[in-house]
Order: structure tokens, then sequence, then C-alpha cells
């Protein structure tokens, strides 16, 4: 048998790097690349001593698990304990992630025969099973299995960044309450170019047992302006709350919004609450959230003041729309 050290050398010192990186970009780390290619060859280095008979005895636990502490020493360095047990929980995180995915991809490709050839019967009764997975497979297979770690805890951090800037959202026009999860958008500088006044969205669907009929289809098709030349036909309760707020949308010219003047909007978000009347709603047609996890834009202008701590003292919108304590 003919062993190309060489090729296990460069293989290893590439997985290797790749799970050191990994481990960095899980941990929000940046370090230097040049340690990261000297733990990584450490890593390698160790492999290639397999080949070295008179170096058998270094193939133990205590000997495995040291060198993973000095790969992370030479790539990451020492902060603090802490810091250094977190290393090493998301190090050990993903080499088993990585392996139990090439074992997965192995067993999924297999058939009936070749899955029971390697299984054998011990002299007291029990199973054993023979693992034989090629270079080139393992190989492939890591590569596979690091991308979908990766797509996997991306979409993770997306959803808990998402999730931080979820809030509940209630929109007071006399006595009728209309509530819904909101999304705070930091890029949304919609609003009334006449009075500055930011615009939430909501959908429209969330208001249907308040608007006529056939608003909702009409918003849908993206034609909020004809609802406004047909009022005079249309008794609706809220007319004069009513407003046109032009805007320009993404790959078109400019559009209309139709949108109402509330009494009071409440914006529970990050454990704050964020009471104005200096708002109004825009009507989307259409869903905002595919997943169904908000219904509504929240303007980022409705969240800068201080806000109050949820559970203290009611706010009330004075006159001129900012909030004060009630008491």
């Amino acid at each position: 048998m003919v062993v190309y050290i060489d090729l296990i050398f460069l293989a290893n010192l590439l997985i290797d790097g790749i799970l050191l990186a990994l481990t960095a970009w899980m941990r929000r780390l940046k370090p230097r690349w040049w340690r990261l290619s000297l733990s990584a060859a450490a890593g390698a280095m160790y492999v290639v001593m397999m080949f070295v008979p008179e170096l058998t005895f270094l193939f133990t636990f205590l000997i495995k698990f040291g060198l993973s502490l000095i790969m992370l020493w030479i790539a990451f360095g020492f902060v603090s304990l802490q810091s250094y047990i977190r290393n090493l929980t998301a190090f050990y995180m993903v080499n088993f992630a990585a392996a139990g995915g090439i074992i997965g991809f192995h067993y999924l490709l297999q058939n009936s025969g070749e899955l029971f050839s390697g299984i054998w019967f011990t002299a007291s009764g029990g199973l054993t099973f023979e693992l034989k997975v090629g270079f080139w497979f393992a190989c492939i297979a890591f590569f596979v299995v690091i991308m979908i770690v990766k797509a996997v805890q991306t979409n993770r951090r997306q959803v808990e960044n998402r999730e931080s800037l979820l809030g509940q959202v209630t929109v007071c026009i006399g006595e009728k309450k209309i509530m819904c999860t909101g999304l705070l958008d930091t890029g949304n500088q919609l609003s009334d170019p006449l009075t500055r006044t930011p615009v939430m969205v909501m959908e429209a669907s969330l208001w249907e047992s308040y608007l006529p009929p056939a608003w909702c289809k009409k918003l849908a098709e993206g034609e909020p302006d004809k609802l406004i030349m047909e009022m005079g036909s249309t008794d609706f309760v809220w007319q004069d709350r009513l407003r046109l707020v032009p805007y320009r949308g993404v790959n078109r010219g400019a559009a209309f919004m139709l949108a109402i003047k509330p009494d009071l909007v409440q914006i529970e978000l990050g454990g704050k609450e964020y009471v104005t009347a200096k708002v109004l709603i825009g009507f989307d047609g259409g869903t905002l959230s595919g997943e169904g996890a908000y219904r509504a834009i929240i303007h980022p202008a409705l969240t800068e003041g201080e806000g109050r701590l949820m559970g203290s003292m009611n706010e009330v919108p004075d006159d001129s729309g900012e909030t004060s304590a009630a008491g």
C-alpha cells in the first residue's frame, strides 16, 4: 500500500484550517491568518505522526485532547478561562457536526449489501460495525457538511437578530384597537412630506373589519389613489382621518400609500414601551412577512425616545405628539 504523506498533510492542513475558521466565525473572533495557519499545521503534523511506529503512544485520549487545547491557544490565544472554554466547546461542536455529517452521508449512499457486509458478530453474541470511508469521499462530504453547518448557523443568527427587533404594536382609534407584531426597520424613512410625520406600515387585512368591503382588494392591486376619488360614494366613519402619502418604491417610480391618522400608537419593544400620537398608519395590501412573523413595519423615529420600562406609570401624549408620564 502506497501512502502519500504530503497529500495527507495538505488535506488535513486545509480541513483543520476550515474547522478553526468556522470556530472563529461562530465565536465572532477575528484571529490573524498566520495564527490559524500555524494551528492547522500543528494538527496536520499530528496526523502525519500516525505513520511513525515509534510515536504510536501519542494517540491516546489525553494527548488528543491536549493537542486541541494547544491548537486553540495558538489560533486564538488565552484571553480568559471562560472565553477559552467557549472556544473549546465551539471547536468540538464543529468537529462533531462535520464527523457526524460525513458518517451520515456515507450510510445514506450505501446499499443494503454494503451495509450488512460491514456488520460482524462477536463471540459473545454482540455486533460490531466496520466503517470504511474513502479519502476523497470524506473530503467532499466534509466541505458539504461545513457549508450546511454554516448555512444553518447563519439562518439561526438572522432569526435571532430579527426576533430582537420584533415588538407588540397597538393602534387606537377611538375605542377601537388593532394589535399585531411589528418589525423595527432602521432603514425605513417613510414619512409625510408635508408634516414630516413618520409612517408605520401595516397589513390592510388587519383593518378588514373597519374598512369598506372592497378596499382591501383595491389596496392589493396597488391603486389607493382611486379609493380617494371614490370616497364621495362611500360612507366611511374615519373618512376625515385618511391621507395619501407619496413615496418611491424599489425599482419603481413614484407611488401613493393610503394612510390613516390614529389617536394613539403604543409599541412594546425591548422591555420598553413607547407611546405617541404623531404617526400615520400606512396600509399595505400584501403580506409583509412570508412566514407571518410580523404584520407591521415600525418606523425607527417612533422608538427614538427614552421610552419607559414595562410595568411603570402610564404615559399619555401631549398636544405636540410627544409622550409624558401620567401621575
